[in-house]
């Protein structure tokens, strides 16, 4: 699944090509996880703003090419598309694009090129909403937790998050609710770098390991995006390039290998039919 540094990379790649592009048509494939929200035509000849990103969303902000009069304002005034990759999901920004594949649900064509969501499980969504703080985006954002880099997110504002869940560390985090962003794979090795052990009640873990726990996360999360983020099925950026991360984590993946710091084996369990990897001996409870 793409999680937050694959996203992101995929903001990276689409926002500075499609700022200001007008959009020449909306294509729509098999049914996403929720409809549109809008009649596709009512899209045309809006022009494409700054991509922003919250949590796994994108926010792709579509505005009047000129500004209209007072009173015709409604969709022409703007909005934007809130878009998400679902399990499998990725976008690419085509020149030229061909016909589409079985698999690619959704075309903004724009003067910037086309924008294509592929998506085989079709868990992602393309929906329109009037602003952020608007329904249906301001609902669906409403879950999410802190940003992982938001500056308002300190040690004790964490510590106090997870004080309030008994469930195992590693489901707290993949729940996002506490901070966005550690989805399986960074969850593992952020709690490997802090020396957590996975099934470790939320509850139980003290200011110091909670203030490691964060620093884990921001510098996991960071290096998978120097990295390209993780191609571990499906994602690639929206120039087909697949990401590298996975290639340098130390316990994701490698069940049976020897730990990196202590050269114990590597265990693997199954937590809510994720797989968790960790080493027994550096995280303990």
């Amino acid at each position: 699944m793409p999680e937050l540094p694959e996203v992101e990379v995929t903001r990276r790649g689409i926002d500075m090509p499609l700022r200001g592009a007008h959009v020449h048509a909306v294509r729509l494939g098999k049914p996403l996880r929720w409809p549109l929200g809008c009649a596709p035509a009512e899209l045309l000849g809006l022009k494409v703003g700054p991509v922003s990103r919250r949590g796994k969303y994108l926010w792709l902000p579509l505005v009047p090419a000129l500004p209209a009069p007072a009173a015709e304002a409604g969709r022409s005034s703007g909005g934007g598309l809130l878009l998400h990759l679902g399990m499998s999901g990725s976008l690419a920004l085509l020149q030229g694009a061909g016909e589409p594949g079985p698999h690619d649900h959704f075309d903004l064509v724009t003067s910037q090129g086309t924008l294509r969501l592929n998506d085989p499980r079709r868990f992602g969504a393309v929906v329109w909403s009037a602003a952020l703080d608007a329904a249906p985006a301001a609902t669906l954002l409403s879950r999410l937790g802190p940003e992982p880099f938001d500056p308002e997110l300190t040690p004790g504002s964490f510590h106090a998050a997870l004080q309030r869940h008994a469930a195992p560390i590693k489901a707290v985090l993949l729940a996002g609710g506490a901070v966005v962003g550690a989805g399986n794979i960074y969850a593992c090795e952020a709690l490997f770098q802090a020396r957590i052990h996975p099934l470790l009640p939320s509850n139980r873990i003290s200011r110091p390991r909670a203030e490691r726990l964060l620093g884990a996360v921001r510098s996991t999360l960071a290096r998978a995006l120097e990295l390209g983020g993780s191609t571990l099925r499906d994602f690639s950026d929206v120039h087909g390039m697949s990401g590298n991360y996975q290639q340098q984590a130390a316990v994701y993946g490698r069940a049976g290998l020897p730990c990196q710091n202590c050269g114990a084996p590597v265990k693997k369990v199954v937590q809510a039919q994720r797989a968790t990897y960790f080493c027994s001996h550096c995280q303990k409870r």
